[in-house]
């Protein structure tokens, strides 16, 4: 039963930080990129990379919820 508090937030783990900085890195990778540069294969590439970053990061604050 909630009493409508939160409780506080835990510190992330070595493996939970680690998977953090690789989903920044491949952002910031991105975003380094000259689109103009990349074929078709290339941005579809980038775009698959990013949707499975997004999802590691989504997967992780369901694990940091979750009591």
């Amino acid at each position: 039963m909630s009493d409508g508090q939160t409780s506080p937030p835990r510190a992330l783990t070595d493996h939970e930080r680690a998977r953090l900085d690789y989903a920044r890195r491949e952002l910031e990778s991105a975003r380094a990129e000259d689109l103009e540069d990349l074929d078709a294969a290339g941005l579809i590439f980038m775009v698959e990379r990013l949707r499975g970053r997004l999802s590691e990061v989504l997967d992780l604050m369901d694990e940091i919820k979750r009591p």
